[in-house]
């Protein structure tokens, strides 16, 4: 790792990311392979001004899709995701939409 830039690549947004962000102040994003818990930590409260109370981090497997013909078949590589845990005050603006 480089840098904090390189460690959260993207958000997830789903219905039940949405549900945790709304109800529990629980934002997913996708991570790098190699980051950790701290790193996660960290990255979150430099980037978006918040404090974080606590991360878990999940592993997801890779998926074999469906096969578009007989010899065929569609991968899903596997990647890591982190759920952020954030103080009730604060709260990140782009997962709530249009403001």
């Amino acid at each position: 790792m480089s840098t904090i830039y390189d460690i959260l690549r993207r958000p997830l947004l789903t219905e039940k990311s949405n549900f945790l962000g709304t109800r529990l102040h629980q934002y997913v994003f996708e991570v790098a392979g190699e980051a950790t818990r701290s790193m996660v930590k960290d990255a979150v409260e430099v980037l978006f001004d918040v404090k974080v109370l606590r991360v878990n981090i999940i592993n997801v497997p890779a998926k074999r899709g469906r096969a578009r013909n007989r010899r065929m078949t569609v991968h899903e590589s596997g990647y890591k995701k982190a759920i952020v845990t954030i103080a009730p005050g604060d709260r990140i603006p782009f997962f709530e939409g249009v403001e």
